[in-house]
């Protein structure tokens, strides 16, 4: 019966135009699409408009007082040929999302796995544990007491009982120290949505695989992750490599809240705070527009590339 519901309708579809098609089945299913209309209405507002208008603006000089003046690419031949510190930001950026990005996305699976092997209520517990930091307001409190400038921080105070320093370290005002701090704390607080998504994909992997790996010659828990529970998984992996590769490339909280605006000799500059600096503060509107795309677009393909790599899980 199924079958030939299924035929009448691939015949009905050749008979008529793909558009025709389309309506056709929009109008069946219009419940359907009634119900989506109001998320897909705020999405194209808030998400998809704003896009096309950045890009649009990032060939103008756009200052919010005029009307755009039209300068086509040389918001972008400035931002690669005459803007030294856009460059330094882009460098720290890579910097950090190379290692915030991966770290925090293996160690969010690893702990995610060990947990998923206690016992529901000690799960809960631990869960709510390792989830806490990335949810905390007062986060930041924490390192800036840890590191403070002075005797009193605990980093110094205990550095000096032990006579490895006999000076107080300004940490977050040292370049040598802001950057590997920042992604310290980076990493602390990585534990946030994927975190979750990654506990409730290992919980719904069918416990029949496992038997049938088994048989199949699957010998210890390493051959399980790779060739059952990631394969299963993989739409948590996909939204996991994604929010981290969110929260690598536009991190910028932590280093304001921590090292102030902008930090010392721009050791921990992001494009987000280039993007930030001149979109809230000079009000070019036009330039920060520009700054916006190329993240944009360098998340967009680290998004491919993750993808292309998560394919490859369980081959």
């Amino acid at each position: 019966m199924l079958q030939k519901t299924a035929k009448k309708k691939a015949v009905a579809r050749k008979d008529m135009s793909k558009m025709q098609w389309t309506l056709k089945e929009m109008k069946r299913n219009w419940v359907a699409y009634l119900m989506v209309a109001p998320y897909m209405l705020i999405f194209t507002c808030f998400t998809i408009i704003p896009v096309i208008l950045s890009i649009l603006i990032s060939f103008t000089d756009f200052n919010m007082l005029e009307l755009p003046n039209i300068v086509y690419l040389d918001n972008y031949i400035r931002l690669f040929l005459d803007d030294d510190i856009f460059l330094i930001a882009a460098k720290n950026t890579f910097v950090f999302a190379v290692i915030v990005g991966p770290v925090s996305y293996i160690m969010s699976l690893m702990v995610a796995w060990f947990i998923n092997e206690l016992s529901p209520k000690i799960r809960a517990v631990v869960t709510l544990i390792f989830y806490a930091p990335s949810i905390s307001g007062q986060v930041y409190l924490v390192w800036s007491t840890l590191f403070s400038s002075d005797a009193y921080g605990w980093a110094n105070a205990w550095l000096m009982k032990l006579g490895i320093i006999t000076t107080e370290i300004n940490w977050f005002q040292d370049a040598d120290y802001v950057m590997p701090l920042c992604i310290v704390v980076a990493l602390w607080t990585s534990l946030g949505t994927s975190f979750l998504s990654f506990i409730a994909g290992l919980q719904g992997v069918d416990r029949a695989l496992f038997e049938a790996g088994a048989v199949d010659g699957i010998k210890n828990r390493w051959q399980e992750l790779w060739y059952i529970v990631l394969p299963s998984m993989k739409p948590q992996l996909m939204f996991g490599a994604i929010m981290a590769i969110t929260s690598s490339f536009g991190f910028g909280g932590i280093v304001t809240a921590l090292c102030g605006f902008p930090s010392v000799d721009y050791a921990a500059h992001t494009i987000m705070h280039h993007l930030e600096d001149y979109g809230t503060q000079r009000f070019e509107i036009g330039y920060s527009s520009t700054i916006a795309v190329i993240l944009f677009l360098v998340m967009i393909g680290a998004n491919m590339l993750v993808k292309k790599i998560l394919s490859k899980v369980g081959e």
